[in-house]
């Protein structure tokens, strides 16, 4: 017979959750989410831009900021959401103070400045790790996301 600790079970808990398979960061932070959704943005139209927008906030009003995890992942030309100097970077400050993530495409990024002839500077808060491709196939098939192109 086992007796377990407040301790104990919390660690049971965490080893729970890590077991069998791989899990994003924002799950470790929101463990009892509802829902997980990526929002896919590879569009440079700014009326497509501010929909990805308004979907993470219309999401964040239904399931509560800790009810769901949202994460805005930008390649191709829907990079320029994350320009430093984007007309919405105030809204993607208060997404992001929200729990919203954002990530961009490291190959996108790499190829803009081949043609820009400069580095684009993204905003702050962006998280550039990879090719955004892969980051969303591997939110949908490793961790269970639902993927969202408004």
């Amino acid at each position: 017979m086992f007796t377990f600790t407040a301790k104990g079970s919390v660690l049971l808990a965490a080893l729970a959750l890590t077991v069998g398979g791989v899990q994003s960061a924002a799950a470790a932070d929101k463990p009892f989410a509802e829902k997980k959704i990526v929002l896919q943005i590879s569009d440079p139209n700014p009326f497509k831009q501010t929909l990805v927008l308004n979907v993470a906030n219309n999401l964040l009003k239904e399931y509560g900021t800790e009810g769901v995890e949202i994460e805005i992942v930008a390649f191709g030309p829907g990079l320029r959401l994350l320009f430093a100097d984007n007309a919405n970077k105030g809204r993607i400050q208060s997404l992001s103070t929200s729990g919203v993530e954002f990530r961009g495409c490291s190959n996108t990024k790499k190829n803009m400045a081949k043609k820009l002839g400069y580095v684009p500077v993204l905003n702050s808060i962006a998280k550039v790790e990879g090719p955004g491709v892969v980051r969303i196939v591997e939110l949908v098939t490793d961790n269970g996301y639902t993927l969202v192109k408004p």
